[in-house]
């Protein structure tokens, strides 16, 4: 596949009803059951992909359409849900893996038992889905993430900064990516660890680490985050010290959790895509599937950034980043 420059959008079969963490079936006369396996049940990110999810379901009345996710984000309690999910006969599972790896062997039984499988933000499980799904090309996401940190660090000086865990693949594809821009193009620039920080998705976490690298490396001038609660965090801990015009904070977020940060400069960059997108998407590849509708280049899965997808193999990738700033922040709905 020939990569695209990076386009940046601004955007102004039944079973008897099943209880889970974090979501329930609706029953109802519905042909086909579609369920999104979130990583991490109560934080902003998710609870804005169910609404689209859901949104799905209101759209397509033969589908019923619904989220769970593991409290605290934890691996082995997301795999047990797609285990329950096999046994209860659905017909179409979605996932956002907190470990693609770890998830690999229950995809595979479920794929055995003939139900549709849709990842997101997990390419290493092209193969074994029936499609994976991705906002966009994740290597160009990370260079973008780093490079407006770069320049907000007037391309010098120490750096660091957090991932949601070393095994979320694109977590460490955007790290990877622009790590490696960053040592290509600016040698004055220094990575001080010798591997992203974790926050398993945990605000606490990230806030607690982040205060731990400012006391650790006081010369930093640059802190990057590749999970939500990173990047959030950081810029509360860099906004509380009185550091915005001394450490650069660029990543992952929010327009309704950045604002702040970007009003007081103590968040000089957020990028994101529209999880409620991402999530309708994904229901909507697994019922081409469902229903054999060919997914192919061009096609439209119904949303922004989705309107004429790019297949390469088994993953299919949208063109939907938004870059979040002082100026549109308020206006972007979640």
């Amino acid at each position: 596949m020939t990569k695209r420059l990076l386009t940046v959008v601004v955007i102004v079969a039944m079973v008897a009803p099943i209880v889970f963490a974090g979501g329930q079936s609706e029953g109802g006369d519905a042909e086909y059951e579609i369920v999104m396996v979130a990583k991490h049940e109560g934080i902003a990110w998710f609870d804005d992909m169910r609404t689209g999810v859901e949104a799905f379901g209101e759209d397509h009345p033969d589908v019923n359409a619904y989220q769970i996710a593991p409290e605290g984000g934890d691996s082995a309690r997301q795999v047990q849900m797609v285990e329950d999910l096999i046994a209860a006969g659905v017909d179409a599972i979605l996932v956002v893996p907190n470990d693609p790896g770890a998830m690999e062997p229950v995809l595979r039984r479920a794929k055995d038992e003939g139900i549709v499988v849709i990842s997101h933000e997990a390419t290493q499980l092209e193969g074994i889905v029936d499609y994976d799904l991705e906002a966009f090309i994740n290597e160009e996401f990370g260079v973008l993430m780093f490079e407006e940190l770069a320049k907000a660090m007037d391309y010098e000086g120490q750096f660091a900064g957090i991932v949601g865990a070393l095994t979320m693949q694109t977590h460490m594809q955007w790290f990877q990516a622009g790590l490696d821009h960053v040592e290509a193009n600016y040698p004055d620039m220094e990575f001080v660890l010798a591997e992203p920080i974790e926050d398993f998705n945990t605000e606490q976490t990230a806030y607690d680490r982040a205060r731990e690298t400012l006391n650790a490396y006081p010369d930093l001038k640059g802190l990057f985050g590749c999970s939500v609660s990173g990047t959030v965090m950081q810029a509360l801990a860099v906004d509380e010290r009185g550091l915005q015009d001394q450490v650069a904070v660029s990543g992952l977020s929010l327009p309704s959790m950045s604002g702040d940060y970007l009003e007081t400069g103590a968040l000089d960059h957020a990028q994101a895509w529209r999880p409620a997108d991402a999530g309708y998407a994904s229901a909507m590849l697994a019922y081409m599937v469902l229903t054999g509708q060919p997914v192919e280049d061009g096609v439209d899965l119904g949303r922004p950034g989705y309107e004429s997808v790019t297949l390469d193999g088994g993953i299919v990738y949208g063109n939907a980043p938004l870059t979040i700033n002082r100026d549109n922040y308020a206006d972007l709905p979640f």
